[in-house]
């Protein structure tokens, strides 16, 4: 292996495993011989799959990012396992889905204070107190890179066009704002943190990532296609290079800084 990419030895802690890109992430590690704590509130039968494949090196930590004692003690049992973690890879978030309620996917002047504050809650607080405690730690024993999984949408506003087939058939649908504002707060984190730990040997960066097929609407992809230049969503698996790479020694000199890796989204 090149050693400029080898992450074997490192302890990588990775938020939201269960998820479609958790668990690619999670995958991408243990077969490059990392040792992966995966936190998550449910284990997904990709996270079961990594268990029974990767039973020496992964354990799955049933944890709330949102509760500090929880991550607390998440922290106690990768450490009573694996030891200090060296990776932190803060990719847990939510958002409101095309099928969610009409509040909220309505007017922005809708949009509930409830719906805000649970989104807020998990995106941008959820990835303050995984830095804290995770980091910390990392801190305290001078070693770690912390990747904070960003989005498009934290650097330019939703494109609202791409809905207007359901606004023409009679629906009030806008992509809504709090994931936006949650994302974007995850840069300037990011930058506050990479500053604040740089002389403790822990980088921090940010990955900010575009769309992702899962299986969406015909109409939506159409619209989503044909504004991105690539023409297509990303596959799952095609941000796992950048994610290996910001773990890895090849990354050592870069820190603060967020890789954009979006097929052109932001290019336009």
């Amino acid at each position: 292996m090149d050693e400029l990419f080898d992450v074997a030895s490192e302890i990588v802690l990775i938020t939201g495993v269960s998820g479609q890109l958790g668990s690619e992430y999670a995958r991408s590690f243990l077969t490059r011989g990392a040792r992966v704590a995966g936190l998550d509130l449910r284990i997904s039968p990709a996270t079961e799959e990594l268990l029974s494949v990767f039973s020496d090196t992964f354990m799955f930590v049933d944890s709330d990012i949102t509760s500090r004692s929880s991550i607390n003690e998440a922290l106690h049992r990768v450490e009573s396992r694996f030891g200090t973690p060296t990776v932190l890879v803060n990719n847990a978030a939510i958002d409101s889905p095309p099928s969610a309620p009409i509040e909220e996917n309505g007017r922005f002047e809708d949009y509930p204070e409830s719906s805000w504050d649970n989104v807020i809650d998990v995106n941008l607080k959820g990835t303050y107190l995984c830095c804290q405690i995770f980091g910390g730690a990392m801190a305290r024993a001078q070693k770690g890179s912390v990747i904070n999984v960003a989005s498009i949408y934290g650097m330019v506003a939703p494109d609202q066009s791409l809905y207007e087939y359901r606004r023409q058939r009679g629906e009030v649908f806008y992509k809504p704002v709090a994931y936006s504002a949650s994302k974007s707060g995850i840069l300037n984190l990011t930058r506050y943190l990479a500053v604040y730990w740089a002389k403790r040997n822990v980088r921090v960066n940010s990955l900010t990532i575009a769309g992702v097929f899962n299986n969406q609407d015909e109409q939506f992809l159409a619209a989503y296609c044909g504004r991105i230049p690539v023409g297509r969503m990303a596959a799952a698996s095609e941000y796992n290079g950048a994610i290996v790479f910001l773990a890895s020694p090849a990354s050592r000199y870069m820190t603060g800084a967020t890789l954009v890796i979006d097929g052109g989204w932001t290019a336009i």
